[in-house]
């Protein structure tokens, strides 16, 4: 039985959550579900594709991940399925997938078009949940929907490259539990455009010259303790993830702060890397 996954932004408070694991446990009372996340903010597209990008390669091949952000259905919202990476995503086409396919073209994509005999005004519950136990079961994406060539685009998951390849624009996609805020930079594209050069990162006022691997890098340990680097220090870093992110060491939003709430870095705000 495959392992069916849970992102969206319906909170916990509501009775919205235990329905849909209900529901999928009335179809398929053997099934194993996981909540990667019910706390994304309301209808935060690249928040979901973040958080779902670093979730779902944790998952063992023919996991499905069902996604309930921004899922109304509509002309221009449409709903699909997709096989990505040996695994499988069933979501509102509203660019979600766009972070998740920026390397890994998915294997096909269905539109879904069950709904004329599914009554619904919760699609997540409804409509997603009918199709993720379709494919728990063996089921084909043919079965559930109509093949299309290609899902919709969100520009501002990507960063820009200038025509001489000596800037990269970027913006913060998410501002984690800690007030880190995240850009949609990645390791590769910072290596691969900057090829060993020197730069200048620059985010809002601030300006960085070194981008580290591990947050205590910032500390030199030579040093006694009243004269190292103190809480609340700000630095760049390549996160676990692999995308470069604006941080305070040792960041409490509460006590030091963070980049969030001290730098102002907040969500689709520019960072600009330029190598020298």
């Amino acid at each position: 039985m495959s392992i069916i996954t849970l992102t969206t932004d319906f909170g916990t408070k509501d009775h919205f959550v235990g329905a849909i694991k209900g529901t999928i446990y009335s179809e398929l009372p053997d099934a194993r579900i996981v909540d990667i996340s019910h706390q994304i903010s309301p209808f935060n597209i690249t928040e979901t594709a973040y958080i779902l990008k670093n979730a779902y390669k944790s998952f063992p091949d023919g996991s499905i991940h069902i996604i309930g952000v921004d899922s109304e259905l509509n002309d221009e919202n449409k709903h699909i399925a997709l096989k990505l990476d040996n695994h499988y995503f069933i979501c509102p086409d509203n660019g979600v997938i766009s972070l998740l396919a920026s390397e890994i073209k998915p294997e096909k994509i269905v539109e879904i078009n069950i709904h004329d005999r599914v009554k619904t005004s919760f699609p997540v519950l409804d409509v997603f949940v009918k199709v993720a136990c379709h494919i728990a079961r063996g089921g084909t994406l043919e079965i559930i929907g109509k093949i299309i060539p290609e899902f919709k685009q969100i520009i501002e998951l990507q960063p820009t490259i200038s025509t001489d390849n000596n800037t990269i624009s970027g913006n913060i996609i998410y501002v984690d539990n800690y007030g880190n805020s995240i850009s949609n930079i990645s390791k590769k594209l910072f290596q691969d455009i900057g090829k060993g050069r020197d730069f200048e990162l620059n985010a809002n006022r601030y300006t960085f010259k070194i981008i580290h691997t591990k947050y205590s890098d910032i500390i030199d340990f030579s040093l006694p303790k009243d004269q190292r680097q103190k809480d609340g220090s700000r630095m760049a870093i390549f996160n676990t993830s692999n995308y470069l992110e604006i941080a305070m060491y040792r960041s409490n939003s509460n006590t030091v702060g963070s980049a969030f709430s001290l730098l102002g870095l907040n969500y689709r705000d520019v960072l600009v890397v330029k190598f020298i």
